[in-house]
């Protein structure tokens, strides 16, 4: 069995806002409602890299569906 610990990387907001191309203070409502996954250090917020990355992929998968729809 491998025990091999990989830290996780993660995001402080302006930094995860900043990849995922939203305002700070979006992200920031939408962590306090539940609807994004992250992590409370004090004061901060924390994005886990592969959250960021599944929140991309998932964004990207509605705008390619929305815009096949709107070409049939």
């Amino acid at each position: 069995m491998d025990n091999t610990n990989t830290p996780e990387t993660f995001l402080p907001l302006r930094r995860a806002a900043a990849r995922l191309g939203v305002p700070a203070a979006w992200l920031r409502a939408e962590a306090h409602a539940g609807r994004v996954p992250h992590l409370r250090v004090g004061r901060r917020l924390l994005f886990n890299t592969a959250a960021v990355e599944a929140v991309l992929s998932d964004r990207a998968a509605r705008e390619a569906k929305r815009a096949a729809q709107a070409n049939e």
